[in-house]
């Protein structure tokens, strides 16, 4: 599973068995984190997560912000899951599932009620094509 983390909304991703293909899931309102983990915890079971993959909004040089900092946080509060966390670098993926939409002919207003968990893909799919075949 692979969060994108908004300041309102979580975007989720969930990708098959085989670790091929990532895909857009449901986008979460952001409430107290007590919340948001019951809702997660859930939705993992449900999908039978084995490890969530957490989107880490670095600055274009590489260097780490407040949102950073925001996304270590929520993965150290999100481990209570007892599930792997990975961090992975999220720089240009709202940019992509953009252009993704966008190609699919879909309205600016469908497209924002769903960017954020087209960006939960995009950051999945990265992962997963880095991660195939190694022992994560």
């Amino acid at each position: 599973m692979a969060l994108d983390l908004g300041t309102q909304t979580i975007g989720t991703a969930f990708c098959d068995a085989g670790w091929r293909f990532a895909s857009p899931g449901k986008t979460l309102r952001r409430g107290k984190f007590g919340a948001d983990k019951a809702l997660l915890s859930a939705l993992a079971q449900e999908r039978g997560v084995h490890g969530i993959v957490i989107g880490l909004p670095l600055n274009m040089d590489g260097s780490e912000g407040p949102r950073s900092q925001s996304s270590r946080a929520y993965a150290r509060n999100l481990s209570a899951l007892g599930l792997p966390i990975l961090l992975w670098d999220e720089r240009w993926s709202t940019t992509s599932a953009e252009r993704g939409l966008i190609d699919q002919d879909m309205s600016r207003a469908k497209r924002a009620g769903r960017i954020d968990s087209a960006a939960a893909a995009v950051i999945l799919q990265a992962a997963i094509d880095a991660l195939a075949g190694s022992a994560f």
